[in-house]
């Protein structure tokens, strides 16, 4: 599996928020998001692949933005807009240097939402030849894109939470998980964080809530500066866990602590899982949430700077898309452009 800051990962698959999602009692506050992501992308240089049902809505809220061959819309059902968890990954062989796409099964997170017009999108654009990607075919296991990360070196980043979550695939052990891993996406060893859960996250921890793999041996990771912070203790003991981690050539990681932001609640008082992990790569720029919160804001953008000192940072506001307990990384997946029909 290709690291994401690969640069061949120049177009980006988004599934825009429509009136048959849990986003319809917020549906212009989201709108206005999803625009502003899709600005991000374009500032960046991504060419973008928007899945809808509602193309003619959509074209109209970006008549202002498209440019001629950066934005293709595809008619296309959806469930809902998390489309790193059902989205492609990207593998390469590296005898022929050929990249194809892995669909694994989505079933909404260990069955806890509806999924079955999400477990489909990826084969619908297929269908479509909205994409042409030769497809290696994973559907008898469950795999979300936000559960693992990759350094294109053979190690994957993962949590056990999730992957040995029986609702998925029914693991117990992480030799079985590392055997799928190892098969689907061709990992020789796995990371396994243990520790670090975020209020309110469905996922059951996904990584790209907690820790993500850079360049040069580096892990980004959430740390909790505020020691009067539910989420101190967990967080602690996973940043123990990741100071013992070595790569492949057993030296240890170098590590950046993103500050965990502020609680953020919705309208009951729950607290969501809002983090500054969750942010994109793309060639040209890192793209990172923010959440109204300057000092943590700033924080973040200067530590993923020093990671990725050749991309620009920009910023989009992800207060309307935490509402729905995920963040820009979750509504967005890459994929090179070859695999698009212009």
């Amino acid at each position: 599996m290709i690291p994401e800051w690969d640069e061949r990962f120049d177009a980006t698959l988004i599934a825009w928020p429509h009136k048959e999602t849990d986003w319809a009692y917020m549906l212009d506050e989201i709108d206005r998001c999803y625009v502003d992501l899709t600005r991000a992308l374009l500032k960046a240089g991504q060419t973008i692949l928007i899945a809808t049902p509602e193309q003619d809505r959509v074209r109209e809220l970006l008549s202002e933005y498209i440019p001629s061959g950066k934005i293709l819309i595809a008619t296309c059902p959806t469930n809902d807009t998390w489309t790193r968890d059902y989205g492609p990954l990207t593998i390469e062989d590296h005898k022929t240097g050929k990249l194809s796409a892995v669909a694994y099964k989505f079933n909404g997170w260990g069955l806890k939402f509806p999924s079955g017009k999400d477990n489909l999108v990826f084969l619908s654009l297929i269908a479509s030849k909205a994409l042409r990607a030769a497809i290696c075919d994973r559907k008898r296991y469950v795999l979300e894109g936000g559960s693992i990360e990759s350094d294109g070196k053979g190690t994957i980043l993962t949590t056990s939470e999730c992957m040995l979550s029986v609702n998925r695939n029914g693991f117990i052990s992480k030799t079985e998980v590392e055997e799928e891993l190892s098969q689907g996406l061709g990992a020789s060893r796995v990371l396994w964080l243990d520790h670090g859960a975020l209020e309110g996250d469905d996922t059951d921890s996904h990584i790209d809530t907690l820790a993500r793999l850079a360049p040069h041996d580096t892990i980004l990771y959430v740390k909790s500066y505020d020691p009067s912070d539910s989420h101190t203790a967990a967080l602690d003991r996973m940043e123990e866990q990741l100071k013992g981690f070595r790569t492949a050539d057993g030296s240890p990681y170098n590590l950046i602590g993103l500050p965990l932001p502020s609680p953020i609640s919705d309208e009951d008082g729950e607290r969501l899982p809002a983090t500054y992990a969750n942010y994109l790569v793309t060639p040209r720029a890192v793209i990172m949430p923010v959440y109204g919160q300057p000092r943590n804001d700033e924080m973040a953008a200067q530590m993923l700077r020093i990671a990725f000192p050749d991309h620009e940072i920009i910023s989009v506001d992800c207060r309307p898309l935490i509402r729905q307990h995920g963040s820009l990384h979750c509504a967005t997946m890459q994929f090179p452009s070859a695999w698009l029909p212009i």
